[in-house]
């Protein structure tokens, strides 16, 4: 078998969902769908089976994030720290520049979907097909949002082929890499609020991150109950609703 085509998938993923249509695509925590505009969200939201409340995620990078979120110093450091010292995979939330010309492409309504409490939720550092499908995208200004590639209430799927049909169906492209980096967590994304500090979701990489923000930035990081007492990893299922 040959290597992987990164570049080339990266490219066929951005033209896809330029085009209008959704991608499904590997990242290190997890299999994910991914759309950029209101009528592909909403297609991929419905094939999931997700409640309106539910809230997609943007797909980006470090450069992305600090483009788009407006976070103090201190928070914006947290995220480098993870990022760039540790190699951590994260899921920042934070407030963001309503202007931005990403979000604005966006449109009203899905941004609207994919916001809450005047903050946004960015994945970074998952993987390097992520990192170059969201460069792209966003150097030819084309927003990624997304979430999760699975039905509701299933649980992250880290192998391609363990994807429900209907989330197959609904996708224009899906993109095939195998066995995930993270899948020994069975949960996607850490998700953190670092205007608060608040833990929305635990996730990969969980106590990775909880050494890093303690040791470096005096932050204490509430305790993993576990997977059987939580295994969505989400710590407030009823407030928070970012499915990334």
């Amino acid at each position: 078998m040959e290597r992987l085509d990164i570049a080339g998938d990266a490219r066929r993923i951005v033209d896809v969902v330029k085009a209008g249509g959704v991608a499904v695509f590997p990242t290190d925590v997890g299999y994910a769908g991914a759309a950029g505009c209101e009528a592909a969200l909403t297609r991929f939201f419905l094939a999931k089976g997700r409640g309106a409340h539910k809230r997609n995620a943007m797909l980006g990078s470090l450069a992305i994030h600090e483009d788009v979120h407006t976070l103090p110093a201190r928070a914006n450091s947290m995220i480098r720290c993870l990022v760039e010292d540790y190699d951590l995979p994260i899921s920042a939330i934070g407030p963001f520049r309503a202007d931005h010309p990403l979000l604005r492409r966006l449109g009203e309504r899905a941004l609207s979907a994919s916001t809450e409490g005047g903050t946004v939720a960015i994945l970074m550092n998952v993987g390097a097909l992520e990192h170059r499908m969201a460069t792209l995208a966003a150097e030819e200004g084309q927003p990624l949002f997304g979430s999760s590639a699975n039905l509701t209430g299933t649980g992250t799927k880290f192998r391609a082929v363990d994807i429900q049909p209907e989330i197959r169906g609904c996708a224009d492209i899906v993109v095939d890499y195998g066995l995930q980096k993270f899948h020994q967590y069975r949960r996607s994304s850490t998700m953190i609020d670092f205007t608060t500090m608040e833990v929305v979701r635990i996730g990969s990489c969980y106590e990775l991150i909880q050494e890093v923000l303690g040791r470096h930035f005096g932050v204490e990081l509430p305790p993993d109950p576990g997977l059987e007492a939580l295994p969505s990893g989400h710590v407030r299922e009823a407030q928070r609703r970012y499915l990334m």
